[in-house]
């Protein structure tokens, strides 16, 4: 691939010069779905698929971005004089996005970059492909500036500033520290109320981890995803009065069910619930993985499943399908939507005997009822982003 690359970089661009190359994985997260903005726990890993780029430095400030997925819109050109976030500028306002946060976060951009980049993560598919795009541009900044008083960890939250404050997708911090922070055969146990963390080993033995994507497209500032974060802000505000939290996540399942009534509308008290019971699922999660309980981790999937779908409303009959049929198959220790949800994918965990019958069957169901395929990927956890070594 990366010769590929390379040719394509110097027809496009013409040879010569300091040309870098750069890796950004893709990451799934486990279980804790929609608990990263309400101050609690989540649990993903980053996959060995994800953004690859070739960038070299210019000696004006004119960006020249082309992207191998998407040959047809060609060579996009801008300016680092007017970095703003424009709809025909398409997927550079992520890279664009990062070069602005650099230069709020004073960390200057003075030159303007020949960039290429090609991306095995299926596009929309809720696998992180934009945080993958944004990270890979901190590393590539930070490499090509010399900023080594940035850590990867600085380099996950200037990429959810950029998401936040350019591109104004109102994300949590998850999908950006897994794709900085992520390690070989681990998942991340992220505290994002405070960014403490540990790796938690997964230990598959017999095992696949198997994303199953949807392919109906969601784009995250079009969805509800900013509607689902502004009813938990508003839940939150309504018990702050009768409670002293900060967060959703300081919550368990009991403080919770004394003091919901709190919360005057019964929407708005069903996403907190999710909040609050799915950091608790998470945190026991970890602890039955620990113990080697792969079943009851399943089990905890599944429930995540139902809360998303029942609680929170952001699974639609896209992700049901695929989950409803996956929970049908000998073999399936645990099933449920990852991501934003309203489209994108499944994870689940499938014992190695089951992947072919689990992928021919839950294909079949998903046609069926839905008119059109699901792509499906068993998939392995990899190391976070950094300098692509080959």
């Amino acid at each position: 691939m990366r010769q590929k690359m390379m040719e394509k970089f110097e027809e496009l661009f013409g040879g010569g010069g300091d040309i870098r190359a750069y890796f950004a994985p893709g990451r799934v997260n486990l279980i804790g779905e929609h608990t990263d903005y309400n101050g609690g726990h989540v649990f993903p890993c980053a996959l060995t698929i994800g953004t690859y780029m070739l960038a070299r430095k210019r000696e004006d400030r004119v960006l020249r971005f082309y992207s191998m997925n998407f040959e047809k819109i060609g060579v996009i050109v801008s300016d680092l004089d007017d970095l703003s976030c424009k709809k025909e500028a398409s997927w550079t306002n992520y890279p664009k996005g990062m070069m602005w946060t650099f230069e709020q976060r004073k960390h200057p951009i003075t030159n303007g970059f020949d960039i290429l980049i090609y991306g095995n993560i299926p596009n929309g598919s809720g696998l992180s492909s934009s945080a993958s795009v944004e990270v890979v541009t901190g590393v590539m900044l930070r490499d090509m500036y010399g900023y080594d008083d940035l850590t990867m960890e600085d380099l996950a939250l200037l990429g959810q500033y950029s998401e936040n404050h350019f591109n104004g997708v109102n994300c949590g911090i998850m999908d950006q520290f897994a794709v900085a922070m992520g390690k070989k055969d681990c998942a991340i146990y992220l505290d994002t109320s405070d960014l403490s963390y540990e790796y938690a080993p997964i230990r598959l033995d017999g095992m696949k981890i198997v994303i199953a994507c949807s392919n109906k497209k969601r784009g995250l500032g079009d969805s509800k995803y900013n509607e689902r974060r502004a009813e938990c802000e508003e839940a939150l505000a309504e018990l702050q009065k009768v409670t002293d939290i900060r967060t959703l996540g300081e919550l368990d399942e009991r403080a919770f069910e004394e003091v919901k009534d709190a919360i005057k509308d019964e929407v708005r008290q069903k996403r907190a619930r999710h909040a609050v019971y799915e950091n608790q699922r998470t945190k026991k999660a970890v602890e039955v993985l620990k113990a080697g309980d792969i079943q009851e981790f399943g089990r905890l999937m599944n429930a995540s499943h139902v809360s998303l779908r029942d609680d929170y409303e952001v699974t639609g009959k896209e992700l049901d399908t695929l989950v409803e049929a996956a929970w049908n198959i000998d073999g399936v220790i645990g099933s449920r939507m990852t991501g934003a949800g309203f489209g994108g994918c499944t994870v689940s965990i499938v014992r190695d005997d089951a992947v072919d019958r689990f992928i021919e069957e839950v294909g079949r169901t998903y046609l069926e009822t839905i008119g059109y395929a699901a792509d499906f990927y068993p998939v392995e956890i990899g190391d976070g982003a950094g300098i692509w070594k080959e």
